[in-house]
């Protein structure tokens, strides 16, 4: 596997009136993700990225780690610095956050 955690953070755009990430702060999760991962020195071991839809809309803005699958729902920008420190750093899912 080429990087150690892979992050997915939905961007997707639907048609109202069904929620859809990239209305609910997708493009700006993926812009916290990559500058914090950048200042805490986790790239290019790690990498954050956009993607298109999680098929989870209702739980949104959704983010998936690999290689675990952990799926995040509901995630806020003050959720990034939890994540990157307890999930991509530690190991440990942000367990309140996590889509069963």
């Amino acid at each position: 596997m080429k990087y150690k955690k892979h992050v997915f953070i939905c961007t997707n755009q639907k048609d109202a009136p069904k929620k859809c990430c990239g209305d609910e702060r997708g493009a700006a999760l993926v812009d916290a993700f990559k500058n914090s991962m950048k200042e805490k020195g986790l790239l290019p071991e790690m990498r954050a990225q956009k993607t298109g839809c999680l098929d989870i809309c209702a739980f949104g803005p959704a983010v998936m780690v690999y290689p675990e699958g952990i799926m995040y729902g509901n995630v806020q920008l003050s959720d990034v610095e939890e994540i990157i420190e307890s999930h991509l750093i530690n190991d440990q899912p942000v367990e309140r956050l996590v889509i069963a």
